[in-house]
């Protein structure tokens, strides 16, 4: 299973790391590191289907589904 938040659809991204010490002498990068989104495993229940779900989201997918309610978010993210 790829690592995708299933409300807003983030994966992630590769970024660079550079040091301290090749900022101060000459080019010389350190490599590319992979960075995640904050995934989390939750069980989400939904009042209007009587059952739970349970999805990998981010922390802003969580957020979105506070604020707009579980099944308008779920609905609209085409999970159930």
């Amino acid at each position: 299973m790829a690592k995708i938040c299933a409300i807003t659809k983030k994966t992630s991204v590769m970024g660079g790391r550079y040091s301290n010490r090749t900022r101060a002498t000459q080019y010389n990068p350190c490599g590319a590191i992979r960075k995640h989104p904050n995934f989390q495993k939750k069980r989400v229940y939904v009042a209007e289907l009587k059952k739970s779900v349970v999805i990998t989201v981010s922390a802003r997918g969580l957020r979105t589904i506070e604020k707009n309610g579980a099944y308008a978010t779920l609905k609209k993210a085409g999970l159930i």
